[in-house]
C-alpha cells in the first residue's frame, strides 16, 4: 500500500565510494590503469550505488557522487591547463585542511559540467535522481586576490555566472528532479567576516545566477546549506546559525536543504527559519546526523521530523540528511553500509511522521 504524504524527502548527494573505486583512482594517478579503465569501475559504482539507493526506499536518489574524484566543488575546474595550487583552503575544526585551486589566467570555463554524472546515474533508474552543483559564489574562490592580466575580476564572474546557468539547464532539460546548490560557504563566510559582508556578496552573486531563470525553474532548483562534514570534522559549526538564516531565505530558490539533526539547540534554529521563511519556499530539515556513527532509529527520526512541524508549516516542510556522507573523495569515515542504513532510518522515519500527522495507507 502506498502512503500519502505531504513531506517529501531527499538526499544531499555524496555517498562513500566503494574500495574498488578507491583503488582504481590511486592506480589512475599512478599511471597503472587506463582512463577507460577508471571509467568503467565508476560506472560500475553508480550502478551500485543507485540500486543501492532504491533498497532503501528513498523516493529521490542521486548517483552518490561516485564520479566527482576529488570532492563536491573541483569537479568544475579539475585539470584545467588555467590553474594551480594554491587557491583557497578549506579549515576544519579538528585541525585538517582542504585545499582548492586558483585560476592563472582567463577564460574561466568550466572542465565538466555536473549533467554529465546525471546522464550516468538516468542509464539505471527511472526514480526521480537529483544533481547536486557548486555555488557560483564557492567558484568565485577560485578567482585570485590580485587581479589577473587581461582577465578582469568582472569578466570573470560573467563567465562564472554564464558556465552555472548551463550547467544548471542541462540537468534541468535532462530531467533532472531538483538542481541542488551547495552552499557550504554560506555559514562558513560569517565566520570569516563577522560583519556579513561577505555572506551579503555570496547572497548576491548566487542570486544573479538564479535570477536567469524563470520562478517555474526556480522551484526546482534548491541550496544545500551546512557548516561542513569531513572526516567527522567541521569548518563552521561555531557559528551562530541565527546570523546566517535572514540573509539565507533571500536566495530566490523553491528549496533549502539545511543541516538540522546535529545542532545543539534545534527550537531555536526551527524558531528562526519560521520567522524567515518566505512564501513558496519549502525547507528540507536534517534529521540524520551523518557524522554521528550511530545509526538513528526510524522512531527517532519521526519525533524530529514532528518537532519541525511545530513552527514550519506541512506544504513547505521537507526531510533530508544533514550532508553528504563523503564530501570529499579519500573521506572513508563513514561506510556505504552506514550511509545507507541512515538513509533508510529517514525514509522510514518520515513515514511514520506522516502517520502521526493522520496520513493513512492506501
Amino acid at each position: 500500500m502506498a502512503l500519502l504524504s505531504p513531506l517529501p524527502t531527499e538526499p544531499i548527494g555524496s555517498i562513500p565510494r566503494p574500495l574498488a573505486l578507491i583503488e582504481a583512482r590511486a592506480a589512475f594517478l599512478a599511471g597503472h590503469i587506463r582512463q577507460s579503465e577508471l571509467e568503467a569501475e565508476c560506472l560500475d559504482a553508480i550502478r551500485d550505488t543507485v540500486a543501492q539507493f532504491e533498497a532503501t526506499g528513498s523516493p529521490v536518489i542521486t548517483d552518490g557522487e561516485q564520479g566527482k574524484f576529488r570532492d563536491f566543488a573541483s569537479y568544475s575546474v579539475e585539470g584545467l591547463k588555467n590553474t594551480r595550487p594554491g587557491g583557497f583552503v578549506l579549515q576544519f575544526a579538528d585541525g585538517h585542511d582542504r585545499p582548492f585551486p586558483l585560476l592563472t589566467a582567463g577564460p574561466y570555463r568550466c572542465a565538466v559540467h555536473a549533467d554529465r554524472y546525471l546522464d550516468l546515474a538516468l542509464q539505471f533508474t527511472r526514480r526521480p535522481v537529483k544533481q547536486a552543483v557548486i555555488a557560483p559564489s564557492f567558484q568565485s574562490l577560485f578567482y585570485p586576490a590580485n587581479e589577473l592580466p587581461g582577465y578582469s575580476r568582472e569578466q570573470f564572474i560573467g563567465d562564472l555566472l554564464a558556465e552555472h546557468e548551463a550547467e544548471v539547464r542541462n540537468c534541468l532539460r535532462k530531467g533532472a528532479h531538483c538542481v541542488q546548490i551547495d552552499f557550504t560557504e554560506g555559514r562558513l563566510a560569517v565566520k570569516l567576516d563577522p560583519s556579513g559582508e561577505l555572506l551579503r556578496s555570496f547572497i548576491h552573486l548566487n542570486n544573479l545566477a538564479l535570477e536567469r531563470f524563470t520562478p517555474a525553474e526556480r522551484q526546482r532548483i534548491g541550496v544545500h546549506t551546512c557548516p561542513g562534514g569531513d572526516c567527522d570534522s567541521t569548518h563552521s559549526a561555531d557559528v551562530d546559525y541565527a546570523d546566517p538564516l535572514p540573509l539565507l531565505f533571500e536566495l530566490k530558490a523553491g528549496s533549502f536543504f539545511m543541516e538540522l539533526a546535529r545542532e545543539p539547540d534545534r527550537l531555536r534554529v526551527l524558531r528562526g527559519v519560521r520567522e524567515h521563511l518566505r512564501p513558496g519556499q519549502r525547507v528540507f530539515v536534517g534529521v540524520i546526523d551523518v557524522l554521528d556513527p550511530r545509526i538513528e532509529t526510524a522512531e527517532e527520526v519521526r519525533d524530529r521530523v514532528l518537532e519541525a512541524t511545530e513552527y514550519i508549516p506541512l506544504d513547505q516542510l521537507g526531510t533530508t540528511d544533514d550532508c553528504g556522507y563523503a564530501p570529499f573523495s579519500d573521506d572513508v569515515s563513514t561506510s556505504r553500509e552506514t550511509a545507507f542504513a541512515k538513509i533508510r532510518a529517514r525514509v522510514e522515519g518520515t513515514a511514520l511522521a506522516s502517520v502521526a500527522l493522520g496520513f493513512t495507507r492506501h
